[in-house]
């Protein structure tokens, strides 16, 4: 029984873990921008602890809620977000100097 529990229990975490960026839906009603992406610690020079996603808009960079770095690929990895600025079309709104995105995708290089 303890081991049910246990299998439950990691089930509904990583779950919730997920949810952060496979909630982010294109809204072909709203406007979508192409921007910057990348760690904003390592590659945008943003204060902060650890490696969190980033955009920048305008010139200006922003920590990116509701996407996670991670989501896409090793951010360490030769062209990840730690090593690598990557377009990406977002959809979403800057609130307190965050973007809060309500799409996120990234664009390949041609």
């Amino acid at each position: 029984m303890k081991k049910i529990i246990a299998v439950i229990m990691i089930l509904v975490s990583t779950n919730l873990m997920a949810q952060d960026s496979t909630v982010l839906k294109l809204d072909p009603t709203k406007k979508t921008l192409l921007v910057e992406a990348s760690c904003g610690q390592c590659q945008f020079k943003m204060a902060g602890k650890g490696c969190t996603l980033a955009v920048r808009i305008k010139g200006k960079s922003y920590f990116v809620d509701k996407a996670n770095i991670d989501a896409f690929g090793d951010a360490h990895g030769d062209d990840g977000f730690c090593n690598a600025i990557s377009k990406a079309k977002v959809q979403g709104e800057i609130v307190n100097n965050k973007f809060i995105a309500t799409y996120f995708e990234l664009v390949k290089n041609k």
